[in-house]
This record gives structure tokens, sequence and C-alpha cells, in this order.
């Protein structure tokens, strides 16, 4: 069965995604930067949401916009926002570094690891920014992470089926592979063919706000997680 995991920013995010059908989330901030890391009161509050299990609730770790190289104190905060959320009780943690060459940082992701204790440690889509997707994938299986979020190295999830397929392939039991990056719902059926172990969408809509703003209190409009959408990509991914 193809699972389906949706990125979501909040509580109603979290109900929305489970109540429709989708069997993990990923917790974010800011997804219009890529996502970042989420305060711990949202940690706390999307685990609440799950009836006080965080089992199927992982969180991204990402200290900043930009890039995946991090200097040794962006890497330091990480490992430490990796240790709050995971004592947290969240069931995963979302983590990725590069190398100035665009390799797999092995020697950060391993102290991350470490921190993560117990918990899984997803590798996010800094490997479709490395060098080469298909090196990078090799290290993520001698490393040990539990699963790999990408697209196959490609902007778009469907035209990189192909490589998603051979990384399917080549990870046997030993890593879980995850499609996501600009997938559509239409797109599923397609991609669970290459027989990827989950499929990842953030499923969001923007909505206006007609609460005052103005300078310094950003845009009009925010993102949230469209029901709708969730109930499709499930549907989609169990066919």
């Amino acid at each position: 069965m193809t699972l389906v995991e949706i990125a979501v920013q909040d509580a109603a995010g979290v109900r929305a995604a489970f109540a429709n059908g989708a069997d993990r989330v990923e917790l974010v901030q800011a997804l219009q930067t890529g996502g970042l890391t989420p305060s711990a009161g949202m940690v706390d509050a999307a685990i609440a949401a799950c009836g006080g299990d965080g089992a199927r609730v992982c969180v991204l770790v990402r200290p900043r916009p930009g890039g995946f190289v991090y200097s040794a104190e962006e890497a330091a905060v990480v490992w430490d926002d990796i240790r709050r959320v995971v004592q947290q009780g969240v069931g995963g943690v979302v983590i990725g570094a590069l190398t100035r060459d665009g390799q797999v940082d092995r020697e950060v992701v391993r102290r991350w690891q470490e921190a993560a204790g117990g918990a899984e440690v997803v590798f996010h889509r800094a490997i479709d920014a490395s060098a080469d997707p298909d090196t990078a994938f090799d290290a993520l299986v001698e490393l040990g992470v539990h699963r790999v979020l990408t697209s196959g190295g490609a902007p778009r999830t469907i035209d990189g089926i192909d490589r998603l397929a051979a990384f399917v392939r080549r990870a046997g039991s030993t890593l879980q592979v995850m499609a996501g990056g600009g997938l559509s719902v239409e797109h599923i059926a397609a991609v669970r063919e290459t027989g990827v172990h989950a499929v990842h969408l953030s499923a969001r809509v923007s909505f206006v706000d007609d609460a005052p703003t103005g300078p310094g209190g950003g845009g009009e409009s925010y993102d949230m997680t469209d029901e709708r959408i969730v109930l499709a990509a499930v549907a989609a991914a169990r066919q």
C-alpha cells in the first residue's frame, strides 16, 4: 500500500489530514520558503490534535531558508531542536545537509541521527539539490536513514519517475522512498507505479484573511490544508 503524507503547518492541518485518511503528517512552518522548524508550542498542538500520540507526526528541522550547507552554529541549533521535538513525543524528524561540493554531509547527518535517538530520521529534498542524487541516495542507504523524500532529482515528481523507480530497486528493504515535490493529485497514480512507499504533498490552498493587516503584518492571505485535496490524494493512492 502506498502511504500518504501531508505537509501541514498547524493543528487544524493535522486534523484535516487525519480526518480524511492521511497516514502521516510532516509539521512545518513557512511552507512558502520550503519549510522551517515549527515552534515548540505548535509541535505540542499538533500532538494534541492527534489525541496525544505523536507517532505519526514528523517534524521538519530546518533553521533557515536557502541552501542546505550549514555552519557549525546552525548544525548545533538543528541538533538541539531535534532533541527537543523528539522529547516532545513526535515519531520522526525531517533533516538534510550537504557539503559545499554538493554531497551529503555525512558527519552532520550522523550527529543529527544520534540526537534523534529512537525517532525516525527522514532526509528531505536536499537530495534533489545535491550534485548527484544517485550518489547521495547511496550515502543515505549507508547512513541508515529511515526514509528519503525526493522528486527523483527533477523539478516535479512526475518528471523524476524513472529515477524514483531506480531508487526503490536500489533501496530494497533498507530505506523507504517517499515521492514528493510539485506533486499533484492527478499524478499520484503514475507515481505509485514506481513502487514508492509513500507520496507527499502539501494539499494547501490560499485563504484570504479579512482581518486588519498592513505594514509589518505581511500579506493578506495564508495557506491552509484543504480537506478535499487530502481526500482526493488518499483516494488516488489507494487505487
